[in-house]
């Protein structure tokens, strides 16, 4: 069985914006993924509402990503794979970090997995790093609008892929860039909802095969 790890935040946790709850297992990309790729693969959940790549938030305690990722990867070791989706957190304006900060924080990961020995027999895992989905364009009258400055929030995402792919390749990860396959609901222009994670599960699983075979 081939054991694969996702790492990441509410729109891997599953927050639906409708009811401000989870969405069900098997409507969660993750879910979606885990159906397609088969009882050959063990599908990890690790998604927390507001974790950020590395960044301490005053007003959530315990969302920064690099302080759980060392002691995660030892819990469930060994691993064949471990997916990183995270940035989305890392725009809020309390922050106020560009894309390339927020990329290079991703990659501050990256080589925590890569350095973990958290593969078979003290190896290392492969790593598909994923660009976070783009924030939508009414972020501005949406639920979550005063906790991201909207026109730097929006701009900076929409660079995320290119930053992400950079340091994908610095570190010799794979890469996907999630906005390809998905987008914000209009609900509150930062979460995905049940389409958006059947799509992004449908994508990431044919990448996961790619991958792993």
């Amino acid at each position: 069985m081939k054991n694969v790890l996702c790492y990441g935040d509410s729109n891997t946790w599953g927050y639906n914006a409708e009811t401000t709850d989870r969405f069900a297992a098997d409507v969660r990309w993750t879910g979606v993924l885990k159906k397609i790729v088969g009882d050959d693969y063990y599908i990890i959940e690790e998604g927390l509402n507001g974790r950020t790549t590395l960044w301490d938030d005053p007003f959530m305690e315990k969302r920064n990503g690099r302080d759980y990722l060392a002691p995660c990867l030892e819990t469930h070791r060994p691993l064949d794979l471990v997916i990183i989706m995270l940035g989305t957190n890392d725009l809020k304006s309390i922050f106020g970090y560009s894309a390339y900060d927020i990329a290079e924080g991703a990659g501050v990961l990256a080589d925590i997995v890569l350095k973990s020995g958290s593969g078979y027999n003290g190896g290392t895992p492969k790593i598909l790093l994923i660009s976070p989905i783009q924030v939508g364009e009414g972020i501005k009258e949406a639920e979550f609008a005063d906790m991201f400055n909207f026109e730097k929030s929006l701009t900076t995402s929409k660079e995320f892929a290119k930053q992400f792919k950079r340091v994908a390749e610095k570190y010799g990860c794979e890469f996907m860039d999630a906005a390809e396959f998905a987008q914000a609901t209009p609900l509150d222009q930062i979460h995905l909802d049940a389409d958006g994670h059947q799509k992004l599960g449908v994508a990431i699983a044919e990448k996961v095969k790619e991958i792993l075979g």
